[in-house]
């Protein structure tokens, strides 16, 4: 590989840091991509190692004492255009534990529930995840309202963008259709299983849909919901069995008052942040697959890269590159696909994002398409229902 994605590691040597990078490979193994992916580089090597023309990300250890360490080094960083994650330790300790250079960077709090944040921060930078974080609330109205509620409030806290189906429909907006698109477009679906749940017909449709989908469910299981009686149909189902302790006042009975503590509101979050990467996987290897059979039924040989992409030689000399990508194009996935041409050494290639389109609404569809024809740009969204046409004309 020409190009690596190089994690600069600054400040104080915490013992947290091995923490970091050991969640930062369990997520890359999530990915199915190697420990390698990543080049790690400490300051010491920082001269010798560190590229200015690769993609790179620094994570800054701040100091409970204000002995700042590597000061002179984040100048250089800013100045390349390197992003800098300040993390400290204490509460509201930011001014006291960070240095001034990074005063105007947003930081984060040390804590063990934060850690599979902070390394879905590195991977989203590098674009190995989605930047956006969206997640999908599924529950019964009747049974479980004021915890899909704090649950909504909670995610969206933590800047996940949450789609709940009384709060995020506009007026006017044809609900179901809007309901399967946000879907689609979900990293995680947050389930919760009261004992009714499956009893709903609605209920029961959005958790087929997750699981034909492959998107990644974090199942909230109430006490008195034998955890045995779930639907097992979905091997990228989480299911998190909650106690009476898990409320507040032990109450998960009162359709209208219950509330989740807050220790197991951290836990959640943090689940969810750690579906996120085997979801993300799950869906490009289905992608991937689906793209390969229909290839070689047509006579057409793709190679599957280590990055999880696919490439293909074509008889007249060019090259294509299909990036499989997990909801609605963007257009930072074109920005991702920029980096990827350069991992892979290639000057002159066209790019296709490939994506499925099942239960995207038809506006979004259209829009695709219609910037498909009007901009030159060799970076081109391909839709599944396309793959056969494509695959045999082109």
């Amino acid at each position: 590989m020409k190009y690596k994605y190089q994690l600069i590691l600054l400040g104080s040597d915490v013992p947290i840091k091995q923490d970091i990078l050991n969640r930062i490979n369990e997520e890359l193994v999530h990915l199915g991509l190697p420990e390698d992916f990543i080049k790690v580089i400490e300051p010491v090597d920082l001269e010798r190692e560190y590229k200015g023309n690769q993609p790179a990300f620094a994570i800054y250890f701040g100091d409970e004492g204000g002995d700042f360490k590597d000061v002179h080094i984040i100048e250089k960083l800013i100045k390349d255009g390197t992003m800098i994650l300040p993390i400290y330790f204490n509460d509201g300790a930011f001014e006291a534990e960070i240095p001034q250079e990074l005063k105007k960077q947003n930081g984060i709090q040390y804590k063990e529930h934060e850690l599979n944040r902070i390394a879905n921060i590195v991977l989203q930078s590098f674009e190995l995840l989605r930047s956006t974080r969206k997640v999908f609330i599924s529950y019964r109205r009747t049974e479980s309202t004021p915890i899909a509620i704090q649950l909504f409030e909670a995610l969206e806290s933590h800047n996940f963008d949450v789609f709940l189906d009384t709060h995020s429909i506009e007026k006017g907006e044809p609900f179901q259709d809007e309901l399967w698109h946000r879907m689609s477009d979900c990293d995680v679906v947050v389930l919760l299983n009261t004992p009714g749940f499956l009893e709903s017909h609605w209920c029961k449709e959005e958790f087929a849909e997750a699981a034909a989908k492959q998107i990644g469910i974090v199942q909230l299981v109430w006490p008195n919901h034998n955890i045995k009686d779930i639907d097992p149909s979905s091997h990228l189902s989480y299911p998190l069995q909650l106690v009476a302790d898990d409320f507040v006042d032990r109450d998960y009975s009162d359709k209208d008052k219950s509330k989740l503590a807050v220790t197991i509101v951290e836990k959640i979050i943090s689940e969810v942040e750690s579906v996120r990467a085997r979801n993300l996987a799950a869906r490009q290897d289905n992608l991937i697959t689906e793209f390969r059979n229909i290839a070689e039924k047509n006579g057409r040989t793709v190679t599957v890269q280590p990055e999880k992409i696919l490439t293909e030689d074509l008889p007249n000399g060019s090259r294509v590159i299909y990036i499989p990508t997990i909801g609605i194009p963007q257009s930072t996935n074109c920005q991702s696909a920029e980096i990827k041409r350069e991992l892979l050494g290639y000057d002159e290639v066209s790019i296709r994002l490939i994506y499925d389109d099942l239960r995207i609404r038809d506006k979004w569809l259209n829009h695709l398409d219609w910037l498909n024809d009007n901009f030159k740009k060799d970076i081109k969204t391909l839709k599944k229902q396309d793959f056969q046409i494509w695959l045999q004309t082109k």
